[in-house]
Parts: structure tokens; C-alpha cells; sequence
């Protein structure tokens, strides 16, 4: 596995203010802490921090101020989520294991689709314990068996080696059900018939009262 690179400084200043001028420079602060060492504020590129992102890697070697392997801890974003406000970098070796959050992706075609079935992703991310040299951009799961009334659970998704499943095994990932059925439409009533002589209200009332005067 390729490690991605990014470049960093030390960061003398602290405080929103400091932060807002390191963002105006599209520089982007972030925090390094761990294996009982001291933290250490950086600042790093933010297309450093946007290359590694779009690559989707979790593992990031950090040179300049500090030469450490390091794992994405935590991403700040911004309110509308296409802007990095700040990263938490944790110290690793290549060899521990850590525990790290990955996104599932679809791979294959599903039988149940053509037998009447739609498919609902029902989980989007899944938790492992995994070698921090083996942690994988994401999780694929080939859906090429999933037919009609199946569901792919946690436990049926491949993990690198070394790795562990620290989501629910029984967690639904994906699962193929029948369409949802057109409601029938409803009877309308018939259209009524205009010919017909229109009933009189009272009529039977009003003859009672001729036979009774013919009387």
C-alpha cells in the first residue's frame, strides 16, 4: 500500500484569528498526538490535504517539521461539507493495529434485480480493527449472488488480512426486496343515467291526499 504524503510546519500561533489567516493562505492546521509523545500543531497544505482525500487514504506519512506515520483521525468540514476546517492526526506504526471507520461500495450485478427486486443500501460505513499498513481505501461487496429476498450482512463483506469486524456481524449492508405494487386504482361509479324520470319527494303523500278528497 502506497503511503500519501503531506508536507507540514510547525504552528507557533493558536486562536481563531491565527486559524483564519492560515485558511486565507489555504493553509490548514491540524493536531498530531499519540503514543504518549507530546502534540505537536502543524499546519499542511490544504492541496495536500485534498489529494489524500481524493485518493481516499486513511494512512498519511508526514514530512518537514515532524517525519511520522500518522492515521486521519478526525476531519473537520466546514457547514456545507466541501471544505476542511481542520485534521486530528494520530501517531501509528505500520505494524499496530487501529481501529478505523471505512465506506461499503456496490461492485456487480444483482440477480434479484431482474426478478422483480430493487436494491437498498441499509449501512454506509462499517467499523474494523485493522494493521494500520493494511487499511483499505474502502469496502467492497460484490453483490453478484444477491437475489430476490437477500440481504448481505456485515459478516459476508472481505476484510484485508490481519483485520477484524468490529461492526455488528448481523448488521444489513445491502438487501434486495420486491418493488414496492401500484395501488389499484379505484372503481369510479358508473355515470348516472340523465334519461331516467327524476324520483318526486312527496309524491305518495300527494295521492293520499286526491283519494281522500275524492272520497
Amino acid at each position: 500500500m502506497t503511503t500519501e504524503v503531506l508536507n507540514c510546519e510547525t504552528r507557533e500561533e493558536l486562536g481563531s484569528r491565527a486559524t483564519r489567516r492560515l485558511r486565507r493562505r489555504r493553509m490548514i492546521p491540524a493536531n498530531l498526538y499519540g503514543h504518549g509523545q507530546p502534540n505537536v500543531n502543524l499546519t499542511i497544505p490544504a492541496d495536500d490535504v485534498e489529494a489524500v482525500l481524493r485518493h481516499g487514504a486513511h494512512m498519511v506519512q508526514l514530512r518537514g517539521a515532524v517525519d511520522e506515520t500518522a492515521l486521519i483521525r478526525e476531519i473537520q468540514w466546514n457547514t456545507y461539507g466541501n471544505e476542511v476546517l481542520h485534521l486530528d492526526l494520530t501517531r501509528v506504526s505500520a505494524t499496530e493495529k487501529v481501529e478505523v471507520s471505512l465506506s461499503v461500495e456496490m461492485r456487480g450485478e444483482a440477480p434479484g434485480t431482474k426478478e422483480g427486486g430493487e436494491l437498498t443500501v441499509m449501512t454506509h460505513e462499517v467499523t474494523i480493527f485493522c494493521p494500520a499498513e493494511a487499511i483499505p481505501e474502502k469496502l467492497e461487496v460484490n453483490v453478484n449472488d444477491l437475489h430476490l429476498g437477500t440481504v448481505v450482512h456485515a459478516s459476508d463483506l472481505s476484510l484485508p488480512e490481519g483485520a477484524e469486524l468490529v461492526t455488528s456481524p448481523d448488521t444489513p449492508i445491502i438487501s434486495c426486496q420486491a418493488r414496492a405494487e401500484v395501488a389499484e386504482e379505484v372503481e369510479a361509479p358508473a355515470p348516472a343515467d340523465l334519461s331516467a324520470e327524476p324520483e318526486v319527494i312527496g309524491r305518495g303523500k300527494e295521492e293520499e291526499g286526491d283519494e281522500e278528497s275524492a272520497s
